[in-house]
Formats: structure tokens, sequence, C-alpha cells
């Protein structure tokens, strides 16, 4: 046993109070994540105009569009597919996004599926840009080369929160002794830390290698999707199922499911950006 895997007993999951409100550690990494996000995209607008033609101010307009949809998706897609009481929030639809409990105490907005802020931002994306449709891969593309640096402090914040804990490390698992972390006396693996690798910087160097080898509009969004998929996937050979959901045909979970489905969306944004590319391009 090493002072890494104790770590969870050395730092309380809430960084601050102010009055009755305790601010989380989670809330703070997900402000950094947006905030990254932002200045990430505003950065390729500035290097690369040929590819990203979007002044700032309009860029400013979508991206609020992008963060309402992915929170609504998010939001909307945990009552949905994780949430064992959906019915509740479906006939009591304000309580979804209630920040307190019955007693008034501030707890804030819990439960976000990922797959469904997915969904979120791509109805929003699709909304913003219906009236000029040219620039939909556009703005997908930026939030594709954008997006997943921002998504690591989403996890660590998921790690610092002490949720979405790992699988139980095998004895005989050397490595896994190493890195585990003590959660309810079991040693287990820190799934989140592994999901911001893979799932963040890997991804965003397959993105960043696609936008030096690729032209085409549209292609970053479908190499972010395709890359995303096989790295969540791998990832939650890792992580702990959700306790309400287990593990489906196949011993997939829930969220490897939807990884799957999300290679069929990725597939479906490729089709759509060939056969619009040319149209694109002569528009610029």
């Amino acid at each position: 046993m090493n002072a890494w895997n104790t770590i969870y007993d050395e730092f309380n999951p809430i960084a601050f109070s102010l009055g009755s409100i305790e601010v989380h550690w989670y809330g703070l990494a997900y402000a950094c994540a947006i905030v990254i996000a932002f200045y990430i995209a505003l950065r390729m607008i500035q290097k690369d105009p040929k590819r990203f033609p979007i002044e700032r101010k309009e860029f400013e307009s979508y991206f609020l569009w992008a963060e309402l949809g992915i929170v609504l998706g998010a939001r909307i897609g945990y009552i949905l597919i994780y949430e064992p009481n959906s019915s509740y929030y479906l006939t009591h639809f304000w309580q979804i996004f209630n920040p307190f409990d019955s007693h008034g105490n501030f707890v804030g907005i819990r439960g976000m599926s990922y797959h469904g802020g997915l969904v979120g931002f791509l109805i929003a994306s699709y909304l913003y840009s219906r009236k000029d449709l040219k620039k939909l891969l556009i703005y997908l593309d930026l939030i594709a080369i954008s997006l997943p640096l921002g998504y690591v402090f989403g996890r660590i914040g998921n790690f610092l929160n002490q949720e979405l804990v790992g699988r139980i490390v095998p004895k005989d698992s050397h490595l896994g002794q190493i890195i585990g972390i003590m959660v309810d006396n079991q040693l287990r693996y820190p799934s989140q830390l592994i999901e911001a690798f893979l799932e963040g910087v890997i991804v965003f160097l397959m993105v960043m290698w696609a936008k030096k080898h690729t032209k085409t509009h549209g292609l970053l969004i479908v190499v972010y999707g395709l890359g995303y998929s096989l790295m969540r996937f791998i990832a939650e050979f890792y992580r702990e199922p959700d306790s309400q959901m287990g593990v489906y045909f196949l011993n997939l979970s829930m969220g490897q499911i939807l990884s799957l489905l999300m290679v069929i969306v990725s597939l479906g944004i490729l089709l759509y950006a060939t056969k619009n590319s040319k149209k694109i391009k002569e528009n610029q």
C-alpha cells in the first residue's frame, strides 16, 4: 500500500463553501474545461482562418448554443438512460435542473451523460447553423479539436469528486496495485484518470494528426467521434458499471453500447461530409 492508494483520505471533494453553498472540485473542473475549450477554439480560429473562417463574435454566439445543448442533453440523457426513477422526473420536469434538495439545501445538479451531451451538442449545432448549413461542419470540426483537452479536466473533476469509480483491481495485477485507489475498502482502478488520458489526451492527438493530414471539412469531428468511441470502449473495462445498469450482452456496459452507436453516428457524419465537402469549399 502506497500513499497514492489512499489519496482519497487526504482531501475533501468540497473545495470551499459560500455560506450554505458548497462548491465542489467537480464544478471548478467543469468551469476550467469550458474556459480551456473556448480558448483553444479561439486560438484555432486565429492560427488557421482558412480552415476555420469564422469571426470571433460569431463563434462566441455559437459556443453559447453548443454549451447549452451539451448541458441540456447531458442532464436529460442521464435521466432517460441512467436514472432509475426517470418516470418521476418525466412527470416533474422542473426537478431535472433543480439544484436544491427537498430540505432547500444547495446540492448542485448531479448526474450527467456524455453521450446525452453529444446529442444535445449536435442538435444545438444544427439549429444554430440551419440558416447557413455550409458552416455546420466547420463548427463541428472546431469543437472536435477544442473539446478533448477540456474533457481532461471534466474527468479530473470526477476523480476529485470521488465518483464514477473504477473496477476492483485483481490481486495479480502488479500495475493495478500501484495505481489503484482505495474506495470503500476496495482497491479500484483510477478509471477517471484513465479516461482523462485515453479520451482526452489521446483523442486530442488523433484530431491534431487529422488536422495536419486532411483538408475536408467534417473529417475532424469524424475522427473525434471514432477516436472517442474506441478510447471509451477500452476505458470501460476499467470503470465500474453503473450499479443500476450492470452489463448487457457480451458483458458490455451501457457506455460501451452507446460508444458503438456513436460509431454509427460518426460514419453518418462522414457520409454527409463526403457528399457536401465540394460545396463547402466552393463557398469559402
